[in-house]
């Protein structure tokens, strides 16, 4: 393209000249980025049956053809035989006899050059393939031709036809054509040796295959090894963790000023059990009055203090831990540690931790006896499966502020169901 411009502009016209000027180039920039045409082999492309084909093709002039649309079609009945779209090859809408056979080669698609590589020739592939370059503002195709070739082999039968067409005079003629065994390698006579190569490398490669399957048994059976050595070291420090906190064992006790009047007490205040009636008690400001709670009698502001409690006998819902000595007393509460409260629960024998969302805990088997740790230096509060010697849950960063922390104790719904403290220097 020629470009030619009178060079009388005069100085006080030089920018709107140079404007016009750089609007028209950008103009003819767009417009040749957007147009653009698809090309393919000037020739057919020949591929024996059972080996791969590449059937090349790009875009003139070059351009990055990432995020366009390239679709290959089999031109004789119009079927999807590969999708390149978003940028990934899309293979769900691809007819199923090219399903896992095909594959767009993309090495060069930032300069438009791309190829689809077709495993596994069969004759049933030959024909006319349209490969097909989509942009948002244009599209072109080209048009290949695949030609698949029958290699004959000794097994193949010896009558094959052969037959000559014109196509301009509508004409033709068939003969049939005999292929003598002689024809096949079978007949020649370092056959033999063949034979014995084929079956030495056979043997080979079954040696290989037996050496390599050992080996990698043995590398399986170190695998298991050391995954059961990584779950005892596992279990051992779990163990060790436990044993670690429960030389702080404190002696907790249940505060029946605190109980909810639907809980009883037992005489020696270490049991809490779910009653079927409500009881007459005073209505002092430290009892809760809503949710079914009740504190223990010591508060705490500093340390490490451990207790443990039976709780396979609390039912279908329960929830142990602790609170601070300001917890809401008066009407429902929302067991979070936005209301004072870090716990774990049981709700209809699913277990979860109540913290800032509730946390669904992967438990494989009935809870039977928690132990709970609250340390005020490491401001945590952990919970422990005391039959499995296993942690549960570990409340962390906790905001203990400067009041008293209490254990705390819910038990709810079903009469006769209860939690009970254990003291491990009695048992």
């Amino acid at each position: 393209m020629r470009i030619s411009f009178h060079s009388h502009c005069a100085m006080g016209n030089l920018s709107l000249c140079s404007y016009i000027i750089f609007f028209f180039m950008l103009h003819v920039s767009t417009l040749e980025s957007v147009n653009f045409k698809v090309i393919g082999p000037d020739h057919p492309i020949t591929v024996s049956a059972g080996e791969d084909a590449l059937l090349p093709c790009h875009l003139s002039p070059s351009m990055n053809a990432q995020e366009m649309e390239v679709r290959w079609f089999q031109s004789k009945d119009s079927e999807l035989v590969h999708l390149y779209q978003d940028g990934k090859d899309q293979t769900e809408l691809q007819i199923s006899k090219y399903r896992d056979r095909t594959e767009l080669l993309k090495d060069g698609i930032v300069d438009g050059r791309v190829a689809l590589h077709i495993r596994n020739i069969t004759p049933s592939d030959q024909g006319q393939f349209i490969c097909f370059f989509r942009s948002p503002s244009f599209f072109g195709e080209a048009t290949l031709e695949l030609k698949v070739t029958v290699i004959v082999t000794e097994t193949s039968s010896q009558d094959l036809s052969c037959s000559v067409s014109n196509s301009h005079l509508n004409q033709g003629k068939e003969s049939m054509v005999y292929i003598a065994d002689s024809f096949f390698l079978g007949a020649c006579p370092w056959n033999v040796a063949v034979y014995i190569l084929l079956v030495a490398l056979g043997l080979l490669i079954f040696m290989a295959s037996y050496f390599f399957w050992k080996q990698h048994k043995a590398k399986g059976k170190l695998v298991a090894d050391l995954e059961k050595h990584l779950a005892e070291k596992e279990k051992l420090q779990n163990e060790l963790q436990l044993r670690r906190v429960q030389i702080y064992q404190a002696s907790v006790i249940l505060d029946p000023v605190t109980a909810h009047p639907d809980l009883i007490l037992s005489e020696d205040q270490t049991c809490v059990t779910k009653g079927d009636t409500t009881q007459n008690v005073p209505d002092n400001p430290e009892r809760f009055d809503s949710s079914v709670c009740v504190l223990g009698s010591e508060g705490f502001t500093s340390g490490i203090h451990y207790w443990e409690m039976e709780v396979g006998n609390g039912g279908d819902w329960w929830a142990v831990g602790v609170a601070r000595e300001s917890i809401k007393r008066k009407g429902w509460l929302n067991f979070s540690p936005v209301e004072k409260i870090w716990a774990v629960e049981c709700d209809w024998g699913k277990y979860q931790a109540l913290d800032s969302s509730v946390i669904h805990l992967p438990l494989n088997e009935r809870l039977g006896k928690i132990g709970v740790s609250l340390d005020f230096k490491e401001r945590h509060v952990a919970f422990y499966d005391i039959d499995n010697m296993v942690p549960i849950y570990t409340f962390k960063e906790v905001s203990f502020s400067d009041e008293k922390i209490f254990p705390f104790f819910c038990i709810w719904r079903t009469p006769g169901k209860y939690i009970k403290l254990c003291d491990r220097e009695k048992s």
